[in-house]
């Protein structure tokens, strides 16, 4: 039996208005631009949905709900709906890029009576910006994938206070090795067998009672932003990133080798991670606290060192900056 005609209906997003030509910013792939479709027409008050503050980048591409036949059926949008994650049943996220096997996993998962929820997403990106809309109890997870595969994406996952259960469902059997030194509790061999589906999913129960109740998931820890470059995404930590820049609506990440323009604004950022470490010092600029090595005053005014870049402190934010990093030197030294 096929998966119910409804699970074809996921809504694709319109890709959004670019940045004109004039503001000189070339957006596509090969640009190394990261451009959510629908992310300025995002509605925090949509069920689901993952609003700029949330997730730092929000990947519109295709993701939804499918919920268990007997929870009364249809599909929701991306989010996990807490009518149909009552009374212990699990809160699954199928992955995989090739359409007719997404919609296989999830009626699969999806006719289990262990399980209340389905969300579905089609490569890694999506999958991260699902489990940031709502606490995930396991992934099942397609190892071959563009841009981050499956290995990567559980890799991104471990980071997570609270990581959910990984199951690998894979066409290929070369990988099991890697799969289970990740963590994974199985490792399924497409085309799925319900039994052996049956299976995986007492393991993942089994895994979830024996963690005790589920906390909230802390990505803050070091979160994963994906970033795309020369048509390759891949995943870039937070941690890896030594001051942020400006750029219109956009702003662009440095790292110590290389730099990402992402569709977010300063300001968002500014926001998100002020509790990571990162302020303020400039309408233009946003800085790792860590990462700066000096604070001078010139002529013109202070300036800060980062890496081998001075950047320019703005009299409006002088003296958060040097709050900030007495209290960081203070922290460090009761630490140590």
């Amino acid at each position: 039996m096929g998966p119910p005609a409804e699970a074809e209906m996921e809504a694709r997003a319109e890709p959004g208005t670019m940045s004109p030509p004039e503001a000189g910013v070339v957006v596509g792939p090969m640009a190394g631009v990261v451009v959510p479709p629908d992310a300025d027409m995002v509605s925090p008050s949509e069920a689901g949905m993952v609003t700029l503050p949330e997730a730092g980048v929000v990947f519109g591409a295709e993701a939804g709900v499918v919920s268990a036949p007997e929870a009364g059926g249809g599909i929701t949008p991306a989010g996990l709906p807490e009518e149909r994650t009552q009374h212990g049943r699990l809160r699954v996220l199928a992955v995989d890029d090739e359409p007719p096997a997404l919609d296989e996993l999830a009626y699969l998962l999806g006719a289990d009576a262990r399980v209340g929820s389905v969300a579905r997403a089609n490569d890694a990106a999506d999958a991260l910006r699902v489990l940031r809309g709502g606490e995930v109890d396991a992934v099942f997870l397609d190892i071959r994938m563009p841009g981050p595969d499956g290995l990567d994406l559980a890799r991104a996952l471990r980071r997570a206070a609270v990581p959910p259960t990984v199951v690998f469902v894979t066409a290929h059997d070369d990988r099991a090795v890697d799969a289970y030194d990740l963590g994974a509790v199985d490792y399924l061999l497409k085309p799925l067998r319900p039994e052996r589906l049956a299976e995986s999913l007492r393991r993942v129960a089994a895994a979830r009672d024996a963690a005790g109740p589920p906390g909230p998931e802390r990505w803050d820890d070091d979160e994963v932003i994906p970033v795309e470059l020369a048509g390759r995404t891949t995943m870039l930590s937070r941690s890896e990133v030594r001051w942020v820049e400006a750029q219109g609506d956009y702003a662009r990440l440095h790292t110590p080798d290389a730099s990402h323009l992402i569709r977010v604004p300063l300001s968002v950022l500014a926001d998100r991670w002020a509790d990571a470490g990162f302020v303020r010092i400039h309408r233009s600029y946003l800085v790792s606290l860590r990462e700066v090595r000096e604070l001078r005053l010139t002529g013109s005014g202070y300036v800060v060192r980062v890496g081998d870049r001075e950047l320019p402190v703005s009299r409006r934010h002088t003296r958060e900056l040097k709050d900030r990093l007495v209290r960081a030197a203070k922290s460090a030294w009761t630490r140590t």
